[in-house]
């Protein structure tokens, strides 16, 4: 038993998560490439940060190295990553304000649905949807569209951000009320079915937690 456990690698030092923890760490980089206006710079920090993203979802998979420290920690890099950018961008005057408070005011709204249902019925699962998923891609593209915008004048580049930021205000609202829509559905279920299951889980004995790691 115990060599067993002590054969087990450290969460921390498995690829992906050091590429997830790279993307971190690149963060406060970025933001000062941006604030100091070298947007090339910034465009390339962005870029490199977006592939670390892609490898280690990539590196997870072929690797069989998906742990339950990544699963919390990349999306958490992603958000710290993205709205810092979107907050620096908006006080250079390069990101629209309604894009900035629509996307903070979604996160805010996710992370206080996700504590209600901890607390309240204690799930843990909070899945993003296809919405979710598709709204951070519009939001990579809007970022990249935007500093690369800061680089040349191109007609393409200004219809891609324009494009761009349409789609995050679009799929920012339409994410955000996916997740309330979810929220409200695992909310009701435990109150509807808590009566009738209860009874049976009692009788069940330790058996019973096995149903309940999905």
């Amino acid at each position: 038993m115990n060599d067993s456990t002590s054969s087990r690698p450290n969460p921390l030092r498995t690829a992906p998560n050091l590429l997830t923890l790279l993307r971190i760490c690149m963060a406060p980089f970025l933001v000062a490439a941006i604030l100091g206006d070298h947007y090339a710079l910034g465009f390339g920090l962005f870029v490199a940060a977006g592939l670390t993203d892609a490898l280690d979802g990539l590196l997870a998979r072929i690797l069989s190295q998906r742990s339950m420290l990544g699963h919390y920690l990349d999306p958490v890099a992603d958000k710290l990553l993205l709205s810092t950018i979107f907050l620096v961008l908006l006080h250079k005057g390069l990101m629209p304000t309604t894009v900035t408070v629509l996307v903070f005011g979604r996160d805010v709204g996710i992370l206080l649905v996700a504590a209600i249902l901890y607390a309240a019925v204690g799930r843990r699962e909070f899945r993003p949807s296809i919405f979710g998923k598709a709204n951070t891609l519009a939001q990579i593209g809007a970022v990249a569209a935007v500093l690369l915008h800061q680089l040349t004048a191109a007609r393409w580049v200004a219809a891609v951000r324009t494009a761009a930021l349409d789609a995050t205000i679009a799929l920012t609202i339409a994410s955000g009320l996916h997740y309330a829509w979810m929220a409200s559905r695992r909310s009701a279920a435990p109150a509807a079915n808590g009566i009738s299951a209860r009874p049976e889980g009692s009788d069940s004995g330790p058996g019973s937690d096995s149903g309940s790691a999905a």
